[in-house]
């Protein structure tokens, strides 16, 4: 298995889908890297040669902005829109949809994925007739 920034890529998946399973990579970001590293995105990850390997994670590196980097910094930046007080902060920090969803008068998306109710089925009709 080609191991490519701490990631275990599927062996019999082609090199641009294989990239997708990094965090941070997909289809779009997969086919800049291997056209800058000058591999091809149709060949098998099982058929990438160490020097292949070496010139695509050299590439990624370059970019930066994967795993555990990438997430480090999400995380801050929602923690900073907590501790500013802003309303996506606020809805982050109650557990409610952040973007679309109007929870004020649907509020069973957000109840439901919340710690408040472990465990507890609710019917259609309870959802519906809430």
């Amino acid at each position: 298995m080609a191991r490519i920034a701490g990631v275990d890529l599927p062996r019999t998946k082609r090199v641009e889908i294989g990239l997708t399973y990094i965090y941070g990579i997909g289809r779009h970001r997969s086919n800049e890297i291997l056209t800058e590293a000058g591999v091809s995105g149709d060949i098998r990850v099982k058929d990438l040669s160490e020097d292949d390997v070496r010139k695509i994670s050299r590439v990624i590196e370059e970019k930066g902005g994967v795993e555990g980097d990438l997430r480090k910094e999400i995380s801050l930046n929602i923690k900073r829109l907590m501790e500013i007080g802003c309303y996506r902060g606020i809805r982050h920090r109650r557990g409610l949809p952040v973007r679309g969803p109007n929870s004020s008068s649907r509020w069973a998306s957000s109840f439901l994925r919340s710690a408040r109710s472990p465990g507890y089925q609710y019917s259609r009709w309870q959802l519906s007739h809430a």
